[in-house]
C-alpha cells in the first residue's frame, strides 16, 4: 500500500467516531488498494502494479530485505567468474540483502533444475540465471514465477515465456559479424574454417552461429570462405582441447577458427601454441583477455573480442532490483538505472543489451585485467 494512502487513512482514524464510519472507511481503502501481494504482477497498461515490502508514494517498494540468486551456466568457469563478480557487486550497491550464488559444475541441459526448485522453494525474490537450455529450465522458472519469483536471463536467453527480461551482452548479430571480419582478415578472405562452440543446446551460442553461417552464405566478401565443420567442447577445457586437436586432424586445410566460447577460444590457443599449426592456423572468437594474452604475446592468436564481462551480472542485479521493486515489468520501452553504468532500456523482446564488443589484439591488450 502506497504511504500517501497510509497518510490518509490516519486522517480517517482521527476523524471519524463513530463503529459504521469507521467500517465504511476501511472497505473504500481495502477496495482501492487491493490484496498485499508480495509479488509485483503486470498492469493490463503493461505498468507494474505495487510491489513487495512497504511502499513509497511513486509506486515502488524497498528492495532492502529481498534476495537475490544467480545461477550460472556452470560454476568454476573463467569468464563466469567475473560476470558472477560483476553480479555481486551490483546486487550489493542496488541494496539487496540476501545474495547468493548457486550452481552446478557441469553444464549439461537439466543441470540447472534443481538448483532453480531450491530457490524457489526458499522464497527468493529475483533468480538471475544464464541457461544452458532455453526450454529444459522452463517449468522450474515458471513455478517460481507462479511463487512470486522475479526471472532474469543473462548471458543466454531462456525461452521468453519463462523470464521477465533478459540483459543480453551486445547485439547478437553484431557479435557474429565481427568474428567473421576477424577470421576473414587472418585467413586473407578464403579458405576452410570451422567454429569450436560451448553447448549444442546453449542459446547465445547457437544464435551467433546462426548468423556466422548467414553471413558467410550472403556476403560476397565471403564468398571464399568454406565453414566446414562446428564442434561442440561443452564449455570443458580437456573435451574443447580434444575437439581443436580433432578438427586439425580431420581437415589438414583447415585454415581458421572461430571458437566462440572463453573455454573453448582459451584451449584452442594452448592446443595450437605448441603445434606444428602454430601461424599457420588462426584463431579468433571470444575471450579474456588475462587468459588469451600469452596467445597474443607468443602469436598464436592476432586478435578476438569480447564485452566487459562483469557488466552482465551488474545491470542484471539492477534489472532484478527494478523488477521486484514494481519500477519495471519487462515490457518495451521499460527504462531503469543501472547504477554507475546509467539508464538502461528494455527492447523488443524484454531485451536489455548491455554494450558494444571490443577488439583485442597486442596493441591494446595489456589495457585490460579480467
Amino acid at each position: 500500500m502506497k504511504s500517501s494512502t497510509r497518510a490518509g487513512e490516519a486522517n480517517h482514524w482521527r476523524r471519524l467516531t463513530s463503529l459504521i464510519g469507521l467500517l465504511a472507511v476501511l472497505a473504500l481503502v481495502a477496495a482501492a488498494c487491493g490484496s498485499d501481494s508480495t509479488t509485483a504482477e503486470p498492469a493490463s497498461d503493461g505498468s507494474a502494479e505495487d510491489g513487495a515490502g512497504s511502499g513509497d508514494s511513486d509506486g515502488t517498494s524497498d528492495v532492502n530485505d529481498l534476495s537475490i540468486t544467480y545461477i550460472p551456466k556452470q560454476l568454476n568457469n573463467p569468464y563466469t567468474n567475473v560476470v558472477l563478480g560483476g553480479g555481486e557487486g551490483g546486487a550489493a550497491e542496488a541494496g539487496f540483502e540476501g545474495i547468493a550464488v548457486v550452481g552446478p559444475l557441469d553444464a549439461s541441459a537439466s543441470s540447472q533444475v534443481s538448483f532453480i526448485n531450491a530457490e524457489t522453494q526458499a522464497g527468493t525474490d529475483v533468480i538471475v540465471i544464464a541457461a544452458n537450455d532455453p526450454d529444459a529450465v522452463g517449468p522450474a522458472l515458471q513455478e517460481a514465477r507462479d511463487g512470486g519469483a522475479k526471472i532474469v536471463a543473462f548471458d543466454s536467453d531462456t525461452n521468453p515465456d519463462f523470464r521477465d527480461v533478459f540483459i543480453s551482452q551486445v547485439v547478437a548479430k553484431d557479435v557474429a559479424l565481427i568474428q567473421v571480419e576477424l577470421i576473414a582478415e587472418q585467413i586473407g578472405g578464403a579458405g576452410q574454417i570451422a567454429i569450436l562452440s560451448a553447448t549444442a543446446n546453449a542459446t547465445n551460442q547457437n544464435e551467433w552461429i546462426k548468423f556466422i553461417e548467414e553471413e558467410l552464405a550472403s556476403n560476397p566478401d565471403y564468398a571464399d570462405i568454406e565453414l566446414v565443420a562446428t564442434v561442440y567442447g561443452d564449455d570443458d577445457d580437456t573435451k574443447s582441447f580434444q575437439e581443436a586437436q580433432g578438427l586439425l586432424q580431420a581437415y589438414p586445410d583447415l585454415k581458421g577458427i572461430i571458437s566462440p566460447t572463453t573455454v573453448g577460444i582459451a584451449a584452442t590457443g594452448r592446443y595450437l601454441s605448441t603445434s606444428e599449426y602454430k601461424g599457420q592456423v588462426a584463431l579468433t572468437g571470444l575471450g579474456l583477455p588475462n587468459e588469451m594474452r600469452p596467445f597474443v604475446k607468443d602469436g598464436t592468436v592476432t586478435a578476438f573480442a569480447l564485452w566487459d564481462p562483469a557488466q552482465l551480472g551488474y545491470v542484471a542485479a539492477y534489472a532484478g532490483r527494478a523488477l521486484a521493486a514494481g519500477e519495471i515489468s519487462g515490457a518495451e520501452g521499460d527504462t531503469f538505472t543501472a547504477g554507475e553504468l546509467g539508464e538502461r532500456t528494455v527492447g523488443e523482446g524484454g531485451i536489455v543489451i548491455v554494450g558494444p564488443p571490443t577488439v583485442f589484439n597486442a596493441g591494446n591488450i595489456d589495457n585490460y585485467d579480467f
